[in-house]
């Protein structure tokens, strides 16, 4: 496939771009973002898709400065959580990298969503290049190094 490259500058824009990224993942899904407040994930539709996904033995890891949205906010993605718990694995970032204001959906190593600060929705979408995803596969690994384990089914209550 030939890469194609999307900017956007508004939240129905990058909402958009989100769902066609976690549509065409197949095995792995890694996720970054403050909070997740703008990200749809206790929608139905994203529910779908990634049920859909951890169905197919897909993997999840997702990163948060603070799980508290998603527990307040997100039963679905808590339920996923319980039924898929080896298939999803959640964390929290360190005290040192809570200045990280940046947010991005890798999926499968070859397509990327990233919004450049998580208070505003613009940002650029790029499907199908590898070689586009390599800088916030690097930041995501080193997130994922300096985080800690977070959001689990027990502690949420389920």
């Amino acid at each position: 496939m030939e890469k194609q490259v999307f900017h956007f500058s508004s939240r129905s824009e990058f909402e958009q771009h989100l769902r066609l990224c976690l549509g065409r993942a197949q095995w792995r899904l890694r996720l970054f973002d403050p909070d997740f407040a703008l990200w749809g994930l206790g929608s139905t539709e994203v529910d779908a898709t990634l049920r859909r996904f951890l169905l197919g033995k897909g993997r999840i890891e997702l990163v948060a400065h603070s799980n508290a949205l998603l527990e307040r906010q997100c039963p679905r993605l808590l339920r996923l959580l319980t039924q898929f718990s080896h298939l999803i694995e959640c964390r929290v970032t360190s005290k040192n990298l809570r200045h990280l204001t940046d947010s991005f959906c890798i999926a499968d190593d070859l397509h990327v969503v990233r919004r450049f600060h998580c208070d505003y929705p613009r940002g650029e979408a790029v499907f199908d290049s590898e070689a586009d995803t390599n800088l916030c596969a690097e930041r995501f690994g080193g997130i994922w190094a300096e985080s800690d384990p977070g959001l689990h089914a027990s502690t949420a209550g389920i």
